[in-house]
């Protein structure tokens, strides 16, 4: 899945969450509980049978009460990685869902050498979706890489409603990463249920180089490859100018309607590589660090 260059270059990366998580098991992230680590986070007054240990005796000294010293719990963090695998995907050089399996590769990586928990899941009628549930440490590693691998593209989204099933399901939200072409007329709705739920959402865009700026010149017969309609068009300069046009109208709403919701929208093109986005591109978007 990646090269294993770049895999030693992940091993210094962690990803980054705007707020602290509630996690389950011990990790290495900020949670909104109070544990035992050697962060400080509060204090609180004393009550019979706290910890005499955790008395601070030289606010004692000075305020000739008892306070504790509170720390900053650590805990797991628990990332979800929704992965399009609709038919429209599976399209463009570089091609759009490989690119979305190295990408969800290398941030499950990450998520895994700082020991929290990753989930995957797809979405597409092509078959039953997928999912790969709660892998953890290094090791996970493995089945995290073979159940990317074997991912494979075919009909249509319907990403809405598989974004309102997720969200029903998963006990412990955390960070969420969509990976998709959004090529779905219904992403409105998908989009405001995932951020129904307490997640941090970022929506990874992925659009092919032949999708954002189309060499074509003459008569062409488009064929939609999951709804099956045909459309022919006659390219010139004057309809490659109004597509481009409305694809950065596009772009723009989408992003508009994620600032409204405080969810992170990421456009990517996949002439960009992988390792390029993720150490360059992630990090200046405060993905990971």
């Amino acid at each position: 899945m990646l090269d294993p260059s770049f895999l030693r270059k992940l091993d210094r990366l962690s990803l980054l969450t705007r707020r602290a998580m509630r996690g389950d098991l011990q990790g290495e992230r900020r949670s909104p509980r109070r544990g035992a680590s050697v962060e400080f986070a509060d204090f609180r007054p004393y009550a019979s049978g706290d910890d005499i240990r955790q008395i601070d005796w030289n606010l004692y000294a000075r305020a000739e009460r008892f306070y504790l010293k509170l720390f900053v719990a650590e805990e797991e963090l628990n990332l979800h990685m929704l992965i399009d695998t609709s038919a429209s995907m599976n399209w463009g050089e570089p091609n759009k869902l490989r690119y979305a399996q190295q990408l969800a590769a290398a941030l499950g990586y990450i998520a895994l050498s700082n020991l929290d928990r990753v989930s995957v899941s797809t979405f597409g009628t092509g078959g039953t979706p997928q999912s790969l549930s709660g892998v953890r440490g290094k090791r996970g590693a493995i089945p995290l890489f073979a159940f990317l691998q074997q991912l494979q593209a075919g009909g249509t989204t319907q990403l809405a409603q598989r974004c309102r099933q997720y969200v029903m399901n998963v006990r412990n939200p955390g960070p969420l990463l969509l990976c998709s072409d959004l090529l779905d007329p219904n992403w409105r709705e998908a989009l405001a249920a995932l951020s129904a739920r307490p997640f941090e959402v970022t929506v990874m865009h992925i659009l092919a180089p032949q999708e954002i700026d189309p060499q074509l010149e003459g008569e062409f017969k488009l064929n939609d490859t999951e709804d099956g309609p045909s459309l022919e068009i006659s390219a010139d300069s004057g309809l490659l100018e109004r597509y481009c046009a409305n694809l950065a109208t596009w772009q723009r709403e989408i992003e508009s309607y994620c600032n409204g919701r405080n969810i992170a929208y990421i456009p990517i093109d996949t002439a960009l590589p992988v390792e390029e986005l993720v150490i360059s591109q992630l990090r200046s978007r405060r993905v990971v660090r």
